[in-house]
């Protein structure tokens, strides 16, 4: 259960910023996260929720949103948002393709007062 060390993460990071903004309360944190990253939200808010008490943070909402998968072809050089399971390229069938978003887990913005 890697959301445990990631929620970690979050909130450290959280934290610093509202630190360094002078900030008393943290009110959300929104957090990106890609369909491949093996990232459960549930868990993910459930972690946050835990390793938060006791913190500025304490009670903020985690808001997490879900970036899809985009690959780029190594044949005919395109890039498309493909689902989960596919396993090559919309635009000409070449299997020969990179993964250029959908692994990525990151704090986007965070609300503060």
């Amino acid at each position: 259960m890697h959301e445990l060390s990631l929620a970690q993460g979050i909130l450290r990071v959280a934290l610093r910023a509202a630190e360094n903004g002078h900030a008393e309360r943290i009110v959300s944190v929104y957090v990106k996260t890609g369909a491949y990253s093996g990232v459960v939200p549930s868990y993910l808010d459930e972690c946050f929720a835990l390793m938060s008490k006791g913190t500025p943070a304490e009670g903020a909402k985690l808001q997490v949103e879900e970036i899809p998968v985009v690959v780029r072809c190594q044949s005919c050089g395109g890039e498309s948002q493909i689902d989960r399971t596919a396993a090559c390229c919309p635009r000409c069938g070449s299997s020969e393709i990179r993964m250029v978003h959908g692994r990525e887990c990151y704090v986007d913005r965070i609300e503060a007062e």
